[in-house]
């Protein structure tokens, strides 16, 4: 069975995206270098990210994110982001009407349930869950073997937290840390 991984880029003070639901500048560090990052040519990075963050998104098998997420994005209009195998999608909501049933997608009720589902699809492969609340509630029931964060020179003030609504102390490992151009790539192991 592969790790699982909460990942997400993040302001210097905590935040994955606005109080508007919006970046803002969180991923200019993916189209701000000259080494692409795959095959689009709109995501070009530095050398040091693209190291980094190709070796990691070649593993993942299986995203899970939120409803709020997969609304928001509109499902990706039925393909999973960055070449993903399936989306795992904790909801406790069906799926939208006119949804097609043939899309690697699966709406699960329940964090723990959903991360179970995504492990049975990803085999050996990198279970991601989405920072944010759905990450923060996988953490907090002891499910994220590592947190990955892509730390970017701004500060929101407010908005959407990387961790969501933890309020418990968790422990985490000494960091791996990569520094990208505008970024600072941070893997931490949570600690058992």
């Amino acid at each position: 069975m592969g790790k699982v991984v909460m990942y997400s880029s993040v302001s210097a003070d905590g935040f994955i995206a606005d109080e508007n639901d919006q970046p803002g500048p969180l991923f200019d560090w993916l189209t701000s270098g000259d080494v692409p990052l795959d095959e689009s040519g709109v995501l070009k990075v530095s050398q040091a990210s693209y190291d980094y963050t190709r070796a990691y998104w070649d593993q993942i098998g299986v995203t899970v994110a939120g409803r709020h997420v997969f609304d928001l994005t509109d499902g990706w209009d039925g393909k999973p982001p960055s070449g993903i195998d399936h989306v795992v999608v904790v909801t406790h909501r069906p799926a939208p009407e006119g949804w097609d049933a043939e899309a690697p997608f699966h709406f699960v009720d329940g964090v723990t349930a959903a991360v179970a589902k995504a492990q049975e699809l990803a085999g050996d492969r990198i279970v991601e869950i989405a920072a944010g609340d759905v990450g923060g509630q996988a953490l907090a029931a002891g499910l994220v073997d590592e947190v990955r964060m892509d730390v970017v020179p701004v500060v929101f003030g407010s908005g959407k937290r990387y961790f969501g609504s933890v309020n418990a102390q968790h422990l985490l490992q000494n960091p791996d840390v990569v520094q990208g151009d505008r970024v600072l790539h941070l893997r931490y192991p949570v600690r058992r």
